[in-house]
């Protein structure tokens, strides 16, 4: 069926089943329809850039494409880290799926396209997307022994604008902009920041950090500088947050493609969260003089929400319309505050439950990206309007564990790998999104979504399931062991040249006291808790044993 067909035939049942007319139609999932025309060369403008001194920096702009072939997956599955759960065969099958579909999506760049790195492709329509991107590499470092995955990023600094202005989705044939960059739609969400934290943590690659800060100051930079109204909050659109049709935006405005004269309270949560990060950055790089105004602005955002953007009646953060007053949708944006330090304590708490009301967002398949009693969700999550999403989940349960609710982290990631486990189990394959209220794929959902469903797997899996944690920069492990049966990883990486065999022996009991198995071939600290208590101990190479 050809493209044009098969978006018609999307059309009909879409507006059968009473979305939005389909004129309206919104964006399929990753932020992108196939209602547009296929790409057919550049547009010609004059140049109107402001050049921003950061991006003459970025040595990835002129780079010579580096190709890095595959390995397959026959051949990485003995380089790659290996999991086992006594008992839990089915998410053992799971997660050795996830990397099968992953090696078979490694893509090399088109001679035309511009690209300089082989990449993770995002598994939607053979362009890449920027947040999608972030989200893949997220899970996708625990296999950089056998592939450097983390490369999928550098085709975005490689496609910088002069003024630092970065596409959130480029063609992949061509390698150019599918928006103008002052389109409304144009770029988003701003979290590529934040995979290369956690990949810097992770492995200590402080040489990345030296030449991914240009780039990545210059972005932060273009959006505020282009995506700010006078008040100095940011907006951005429905396909500019991903989440492309919720129903947030005033009824004269364009959900999708319209910025609604509102202020987007994800953007602003995501722009207070980054700025930290590259401030931390420029700490690591000794150039945080040459950035001191993020940290200004990371302290205006955050009064800022506070002050206009949380409700202490609901305990709640809402978007900001035109007029001033504030918004009444609970979209799942708002937990990008539970990477920020805006809510205090005890409005956190608040904040928190209401994941667990099972009249909003404590459903069959926690966690809907919006609550269950609004007039527009959808039993099959038809994309944004209900659906679970992995990103979102997974930006949640972690964020969850950033601030210290470990316990909800462990119940939301158990019941979202279970429901992500049974559709599994009935189809042998992921999905890009799945619905709410059944243990099925979302409506129209994408199958061999590897793509950022990886994170269930395999991020999920290693981080909120089985509660490991590696910093390479503080050289220590942190394990939160909340499982009675055997489990562990074996060949999982730390570090440039770290390995670690780790093995948690069965026990009778939550309170039981974990006998562990470590083999390791570095030096580190292990810091690990239970319900019944928590303990330390050195590692060294060779056999360890608490």
């Amino acid at each position: 069926m050809s493209s044009r067909r098969n978006f018609l035939r999307k059309s009909a049942l879409i507006a059968a089943a009473g979305a939005i007319p389909p004129l309206g139609l919104y964006a399929m999932a990753s932020g992108e329809t196939e209602s547009q025309p296929q790409h057919t060369g550049p547009t010609q403008f004059k140049n109107t850039y402001v050049k921003n001194v950061f991006v003459t920096e970025n040595s990835f702009r002129n780079e010579k494409p580096k190709i890095s072939e595959s390995p397959g997956f026959l051949k990485a599955r003995d380089i790659l880290p290996s999991p086992f759960w006594s008992g839990n065969k089915n998410a053992i099958d799971m997660y050795w799926k996830t990397w099968e579909i992953a090696f078979r999506n490694i893509k090399n760049p088109n001679e035309e396209s511009g690209f300089i790195s082989s990449y993770l492709d995002t598994a939607y329509n053979g362009n890449i997307f920027m947040w999608d991107s972030a989200f893949i590499t997220m899970f996708a470092r625990y296999g950089s022994r056998a592939y450097p995955f983390q490369q999928t990023l550098d085709n975005f600094y490689a496609k910088q604008h002069p003024d630092g202005f970065i596409c959130r989705e480029i063609w992949g044939d061509s390698g150019e902009d599918c928006f103008h960059r002052y389109d409304p739609t144009s770029t988003g969400p701003n979290i590529i920041p934040w995979s290369e934290l956690e990949n810097f943590h992770h492995f200590g690659d402080l040489d990345r950090i030296h030449r991914i800060f240009p780039a990545l100051v210059a972005y932060y930079q273009w959006l505020r500088l282009n995506h700010t109204w006078q008040d100095g909050s940011y907006w951005s659109s429905g396909w500019g947050t991903g989440m492309d049709n919720q129903p947030r935006v005033p009824k004269n405005y364009n959900p999708i493609f319209s910025h609604g004269h509102m202020t987007w309270l994800d953007t602003c949560l995501q722009q207070l969260f980054i700025g930290k990060i590259l401030v931390d950055f420029g700490f690591y790089t000794e150039r945080w003089q040459e950035i001191e105004d993020i940290e200004d602005e990371t302290k205006f955002l955050k009064k800022y929400i506070r002050e206009k953007l949380w409700d202490p009646k609901t305990s709640f953060l809402y978007d900001r319309y035109a007029d001033g007053s504030r918004g009444t949708f609970m979209g799942i944006g708002a937990y990008w505050a539970l990477w920020t330090d805006v809510l205090e304590k005890a409005e956190l708490e608040l904040f928190v439950k209401h994941l667990q009301n099972k009249d909003l967002f404590y459903r069959h398949h926690p966690v809907p990206s919006m609550p269950a009693n609004h007039e527009k969700y959808q039993a099959d999550g038809r994309y944004w309007q209900g659906g679970v999403w992995a990103p979102t989940n997974y930006m949640i349960i972690s964020g969850l564990k950033n601030k210290g609710f470990h316990d909800l982290a462990f119940d939301l990631a158990m019941k979202h790998h279970q429901r992500v486990g049974e559709v599994f189990n009935k189809t042998g394959t992921f999905w890009e999104y799945y619905a709410p209220e059944t243990s099925d794929p979302g409506f129209l959902a994408r199958p061999d979504f590897v793509g950022w469903t990886g994170l269930v797997p395999v991020a999920v899996l290693f981080e909120a399931i089985f509660g490991l944690k590696a910093s390479q920069t503080n050289k220590t492990i942190t394990w939160d062991i909340r499982l009675t049966e055997e489990h562990g990883i074996d060949r999982y990486p730390i570090g440039k040249e770290g390995l670690l065999n780790l093995k948690c022996n069965s026990r009778s009991s939550l309170i039981a006291r974990p006998v562990l198995e470590i083999t390791s071939n570095t030096e580190l600290t292990l810091n690990y808790t239970w319900k019944g208590g928590k303990e330390s101990m050195k590692l060294i190479p060779g056999i360890n044993k608490n």
